[in-house]
């Protein structure tokens, strides 16, 4: 038997129905616009976010892997983030990467120059697209970029010849220098030589051997040093050495003859082998960078170019093409007698760590 619904019943059922529904449907609109400026934000802030892009020369040596990771650092903390490619010292691959960052937005390239000549295509390309570019520790030659940040290279320089004439007034010197593609390595015999001159002049101290050391490779240093020992039959009397890691290659060379601790060796960077050489008695000095500070400061004026804002730099510094703004910073002589009271007392390397070698 079929039944049939009255019309007096099924009304009130219909209409209580769409009133349920309609309740709902509002009632998840509303909890959709409840949310909906949430959601917006987030996505805002995202598009907003700063990204910077960091073109590293080489991760081989041990001060670059801490700028790395301080700079990362200190940009997530500044609400930024960073893209890190290595280019393994290899000009074109660093162009490459530098292209790969360019080609997704970020909003500044920093760059650790491999070459300093090369890496003037790299600011090119860049500044095509929109992007400014901010030299770290390493000058790029001949082009435009937006600012240079470092610490003050010749200065090193002048700090490392002012440690050996003053332990060595007089006698036979060997300058190990750095990569001749670095411009920092030009600066840093710049800073020596400065020093060194008036020695020079009143013939007091003799450069018996001048080299570069191509890719700043501790077994190109070590290779040079003893070309000099065998040019002047082991009848040196202090070195300069660009940095730690040349540094270590020229002690091992003269540890070869049995003169590593007789003979005064320079360095510069702060190395743990070089802190441990130093109070060991093989190695002379070195010049303490504090890379927190560099990195600090650099990931906070990286994210001032992409904001637009001014950027007031004192100095300037000529890269070939332009006065280029720079913000440089100052290093600090480290021997014996003050290791603990400067990169031990800032935590740069642990006490234990430094004298792991001396009972």
């Amino acid at each position: 038997m079929r039944k049939v619904f009255h019309q007096g019943g099924l009304l009130p059922f219909i209409l209580i129905s769409i009133f349920i529904v309609t309740a709902c449907v509002n009632d998840e609109q509303n909890r959709i616009s409840d949310n909906a400026p949430d959601l917006i934000e987030d996505n805002t802030q995202d598009e907003q976010k700063i990204k910077i892009g960091f073109s590293m020369d080489t991760l081989e040596e041990e001060r670059w892997h801490r700028d790395r990771d301080l700079f990362q650092k200190a940009l997530e903390a500044l609400g930024a983030e960073v893209e890190v490619m290595n280019a393994n010292v290899d000009d074109a691959i660093q162009i490459y990467q530098a292209e790969t960052l360019i080609s997704k937005g970020v909003d500044v390239l920093v760059v650790v120059p491999n070459n300093a000549e090369a890496t003037a295509a790299i600011v090119n390309k860049a500044h095509m697209s929109g992007i400014k570019v901010l030299s770290y520790d390493r000058l790029v030659k001949n082009a435009e970029i937006d600012l240079y940040v470092s610490f003050d290279n010749e200065m090193i320089g002048e700090l490392q010849a002012e440690a050996i004439t003053n332990l060595v007034p007089k006698g036979k010197y060997v300058y190990i220098g750095g990569a001749a593609t670095d411009n920092n390595a030009h600066l840093l015999k710049k800073g020596a030589f400065n020093v060194l001159q008036p020695y020079i002049d009143r013939g007091d101290i003799t450069i018996v051997y001048d080299q570069w050391t191509t890719d700043w490779d501790p077994a190109n240093a070590f290779m040079n040093m003893e070309e000099a020992l065998k040019a002047n039959h082991n009848q040196i009397d202090a070195v300069i050495a660009a940095n730690d890691s040349t540094a270590g290659g020229v002690i091992e060379a003269l540890a070869a003859q049995g003169l590593d601790g007789k003979i005064p060796v320079a360095g510069q960077d702060a190395d743990l082998a070089a802190g441990q050489r130093i109070v060991e008695g093989t190695q002379t000095m070195t010049v303490y960078k504090p890379i927190m500070t560099l990195a600090t400061e650099a990931a906070e004026l990286a994210v001032m170019l992409a904001k637009g804002e001014n950027i007031e730099a004192v100095r300037k510094i000529n890269n070939g093409k332009i006065e280029i703004p720079s913000i440089l910073l100052n290093p600090i002589s480290v021997d014996k007698q003050n290791i603990d009271q400067t990169i031990i007392a800032d935590g740069f390397h642990s006490k234990e760590d430094i004298y792991i070698n001396v009972e």
